[in-house]
């Protein structure tokens, strides 16, 4: 091959390699509908969040930052979480009821909350693939709620 042709078959190669780089983490879309008598719209949200261990629902667990925090403001709505880097990955969910809320803290008192589940109240692992998107849904109500801060 000529060096004219080996430099146009490089060039022609570059955007696809570059927008690899840019896709090595995985998507997860998440499809949320809240069933719940609270109002959601743009002060009163629906917050899904990314764990990367199942660990944060437990009682005694050293505290955990979540993976990413993404606010829904509407009762049927999606959470989008882009560049994920772990695998696999866990989601839950808080509603705010205060309006003042920005899931900054843990939830407050009255809150509805959930998780991404097979059996309750035991978060199950999403299994996600680099440069791939899952999606899942979840669904949201008012049948467990916050009832006192942490100590």
């Amino acid at each position: 091959m000529n060096r004219r042709k080996f430099m146009l078959a490089g060039a022609a190669l570059l955007p696809a390699l570059v927008a690899s780089s840019e896709t090595n983490g995985a998507r997860l879309v998440v499809h949320l509908s809240y069933t719940g008598s609270g109002t959601v719209d743009q002060t009163h949200k629906v917050y899904v969040v990314l764990w990367e261990s199942p660990d944060f629902v437990k009682n005694n667990a050293a505290p955990m930052e979540p993976i990413a925090v993404m606010p829904v403001a509407s009762k049927s709505g999606v959470a989008r979480f882009n560049d994920i880097q772990k695998n696999p990955v866990y989601v839950s969910m808080a509603y705010d009821p205060t309006g003042a809320w920005e899931a900054k803290s843990e939830p407050p008192v009255g809150s509805s909350l959930g998780l991404y589940a097979k059996e309750p109240g035991a978060p199950a692992p999403i299994h996600l693939h680099p440069g791939k998107t899952t999606t899942i849904s979840v669904t949201l109500d008012d049948s467990f709620k916050k009832t006192q801060m942490s100590k």
